[in-house]
């Protein structure tokens, strides 16, 4: 078992236990079963809070988090995969960046969602965290399906605030 693997285990047991405390000091209100029930239950503010002060350049650089970015994208499903490049793409467009722009600008093979592979996504992912962080974090809220695969401790800390939302019995 790698430490990644002992951290996050180590950080899920502590939050079953009991152990569970807010990223702002708040008093935790809502339970959920798992993440896909966080995901589902819990409103867009609520992630978009809770994801703002945890994907924050602050807690992870975009050095750390670019290699998880890539390996959580290669996990998720490609439906999924295409509704986080769709968001990206959307919401870049509205700050004048077109599709076509960010495709030569990224090295993209392709400028369409639907067709976009793993690294593609990565790619797109990565540059919105470095260069648009207000942007990964509102496109994290509205597809969390992402979150679950990061891996990195440093995530893993901030994520284990969020854990704890969800854990909480």
């Amino acid at each position: 078992m790698s430490s990644s693997d002992r951290y996050k285990k180590q950080i899920m047991n502590d939050l079953a236990g009991g152990n569970v405390e807010s990223l702002d000091g708040s008093p935790v209100e809502e339970n959920y079963d798992n993440f896909d029930d966080f995901a589902q239950r819990s409103s867009r503010q609520e992630r978009h809070g809770m994801f703002s002060r945890a994907f924050h350049h602050d807690n992870v650089s975009p050095q750390q988090m670019e290699p998880e970015l890539k390996e959580a994208i290669a996990k998720i499903k490609p439906n999924e995969r295409d509704d986080v490049a769709r968001e990206f793409f959307k919401r870049l467009d509205d700050r004048g960046l077109s599709k076509r722009d960010l495709e030569t600008q990224l090295g993209l093979s392709t400028h369409h969602a639907s067709r976009m592979d793993a690294n593609d996504v990565s790619k797109l992912a990565s540059f919105t965290y470095h260069s648009h962080p207000d942007i990964f974090q509102e496109v994290m809220a509205d597809q969390p399906a992402l979150i679950k695969f990061l891996s990195n401790p440093l995530v893993g800390a901030a994520l284990g605030a969020i854990a704890s939302k969800w854990l909480h019995k």
